[in-house]
């Protein structure tokens, strides 16, 4: 009987491997049309017409969302708790208005720091196509990590910590 066990957690244990090794492949393809450029963004506008300065020299997320992203939905909490510890902005696309927004984001007890991207420019910009899409930035504004859907909370405060370096 333990040897039948042995082999079954063996086999499990290749399987998970070999998906996170394919997940990674899949997401560096997806993310390799991504704007390489500094981030240059300083100061923006959030929801409501609130004001906000990024800062400087510190490390940042953005993070590409939307309300219809089913993916999204599962994504936003790991950001949502990462959020506590470093920086994040998030940039929502074709998600309705402001009020829509926020009436989201408080469903689902989330209040990290959005943009509503109601014309799709910060996306474009970045050439963001898929959605969820991670960009980490280092603290002199460099592009060095970047996610294409579902990634955890773990990796994303491994990725922080390292940019933070």
């Amino acid at each position: 009987m333990r040897e039948k066990i042995a082999k079954y957690a063996k086999e499990l244990i290749l399987f998970f491997i070999i998906m996170s090794i394919f997940a990674n492949i899949l997401s560096f393809y997806k993310s390799s049309d991504l704007n390489k450029d500094k981030l240059n963004l300083s100061s923006v506008t959030l929801l409501n017409n609130q004001s906000y300065t990024l800062p400087k020299n510190e490390p940042i997320i953005i993070y590409f969302w939307g309300i219809w992203c089913p993916i999204c939905k599962v994504q936003s909490p790991n950001i949502e708790k990462i959020s506590k510890s470093f920086n994040v902005l998030s940039i929502a696309l074709n998600s309705g208005n402001d009020e829509s927004i926020s009436e989201y984001l408080n469903s689902r007890d989330l209040h990290f720091k959005v943009i509503n991207d109601t014309n799709g420019i910060l996306t474009n910009k970045y050439n963001v196509t898929v959605f969820p899409t991670t960009i980490i930035f280092d603290k002199d504004g460099n592009e060095i990590f970047s996610d294409v859907g579902y990634s955890t909370t773990f990796g994303l405060w491994i990725r922080m910590w390292w940019a933070a370096l």
